[in-house]
């Protein structure tokens, strides 16, 4: 789609998009996204793309480097996933934090109806509800956070963290990903203020236009994200993705088991744990090199962030290392591809893959590991799964492993590669029923059926970081 400027658009291929457009699709042409539009010191002006408005939000090459890179990426979630790398605190940072959420709360305000509904995305626009709140109190408020939410003894450490929680409490209803997320909230938020948050309830106490106080009720509870399933069953299906998955396994040598990671390139994914697992199996003779191949899809993420740099090269150290021991002469007995895949290429690569490794260390949901259970409409496979992933909670069926404890994976892959076809097929069977029965749809309605009964309205608007 051309831009105007002699330059054109793409969609984002991040999992919030993904997640998010059915919904926008199924509102007529009712809704807008305000977003970032990917680019640092230009402004756009607003654009009709697939029937909704599409309002970019400016941000300038230093507030990608404070606000995006810094602040969100470098201090929230690393803190967020348990401090698996350590956050980086600086007041710099906060401060362009702050302006940023700003902007976007004061073009989500400009642009929304009389009455309408907001949903803000993510751990980036944290303090967006509250500023929309003071700025247009008429507008109905959600929020969801796609990442987890740390328990107290780890929240506490961030210095900011009053007025985190004073943004998210803006919100009419406050969406987590897991229970136990939602009960990290609910705890932060009685050890800052005292305040009553029973279940899923908050109650803030605020004054109203006269000066009178009164008590607010803030919904906070768990809405576990999903995919489009019948999507990637229908791809699935196509002859030609089908042909793609067999050409795959006879390019990789045709082993008898391709094992497949699938991630960004990010520490919180667990991908030395799971080849640190492989290359000792290869070492003590549990998987014969040529006979088992594991391919590794590494897409690249936050490359400018210096964390990142340096897991990259760790990455890819372990890498050589394995493949220097290991392979033979055209089998590499790891495939690392850092890059991003098309999704009918990476749906024949689920159905070439035997088993399916997400090894998280933490993650809010990881969609990945629906994905592949949708894609797998032949009942095959294994999924190892980390419980440490917020998929855990729904997809029982799948081989649960603490990625920490390297012969745990170790034997998990051993179980997976010599389970029987009907055990194969049972397992996978739940699995696929699971994510079918609760996939995007089921998700997005049940979060907007909550909002809507919290305050009704209508006119939706959705605000993401960066999806414009």
């Amino acid at each position: 789609m051309e831009n105007g400027d002699g330059g054109s658009w793409k969609r984002s291929p991040g999992g919030l998009v993904t997640a998010l457009e059915p919904v926008m699709n199924a509102n007529d042409g009712d809704g807008a996204w305000v977003g970032w539009p990917g680019i640092a010191d230009r402004e756009f002006p607003p654009f009709e793309s697939d029937g909704s408005l599409l309002v970019p939000v400016p941000l300038s090459e230093q507030e990608v480097a404070d606000y995006y890179e810094g602040f969100s990426n470098d201090t929230l979630w690393p803190l967020y996933h348990d401090v698996i790398a350590q956050p980086s605190y600086h007041r710099q940072w906060w401060e362009s934090y702050q302006r940023v959420n700003r902007r976007f709360a004061e073009a989500a305000a400009a642009v929304a109806d009389e009455g309408a509904t907001v949903w803000v995305q993510d751990y980036q626009l944290q303090l967006v509800p509250a500023m929309l709140r003071e700025l247009r109190p008429d507008l109905v408020i959600g929020f969801f956070n796609h990442i987890p939410f740390p328990a107290y003894g780890i929240y506490s450490q961030l210095p900011w963290r009053r007025q985190i929680l004073t943004g998210l409490l803006g919100a009419d209803v406050i969406g987590f990903q897991r229970n136990a997320d939602a009960g990290n909230f609910a705890r932060a938020v009685r050890r800052l203020f005292g305040y009553s948050a029973k279940g899923t309830i908050v109650e803030v106490p605020e004054t109203d236009e006269d000066g009178r106080p009164r008590i607010r009720q803030v919904i906070a509870r768990h809405f576990p994200i999903s995919i489009d399933s019948a999507a990637y069953q229908e791809l699935a299906a196509r002859p030609e993705v089908q042909e793609r998955a067999r050409q795959i396994r006879f390019e990789l040598g045709d082993p008898e088991v391709v094992m497949l990671g699938v991630d960004r390139l990010d520490y919180t994914k667990g991908i030395a744990h799971r080849m640190n697992a492989f290359g000792e199996l290869l070492a003590e003779g549990g998987l014969a090199p040529g006979r088992a191949v594991l391919v590794q899809v590494a897409s690249p993420s936050r490359e400018r962030v210096e964390t990142y740099k340096t897991l990259r090269d760790d990455i890819e150290l372990t890498v050589g290392r394995i493949n220097g021991d290991y392979a033979t002469i055209g089998h590499p007995a790891i495939h690392y591809l850092h890059t991003s895949f098309p999704r009918e290429e990476m749906v024949a690569l689920f159905l070439a893959a035997d088993v399916m490794l997400v090894t998280a260390l933490r993650d809010g949901m990881n969609l990945v590991a629906k994905e592949y259970v949708a894609s797998r409409i032949d009942d095959g496979g294994v999924l190892i799964l980390s419980e440490f992933a917020g998929a855990a909670d729904e997809l029982k069926s799948a081989l649960l492993i603490n990625p920490h404890d390297i012969d745990g994976v170790k034997g998990a892959i051993l179980q997976a590669i010599r389970m029987p076809q009907r055990e194969r097929a049972t397992r996978m069977r739940a699995l696929r029923r699971r994510v079918r029965e609760h996939d995007v749809e089921r998700w997005s309605s049940s979060f907007l059926d909550v909002l809507a009964r919290a305050r009704p309205g209508s006119g939706d608007a959705v605000v993401t970081p960066d999806e414009a």
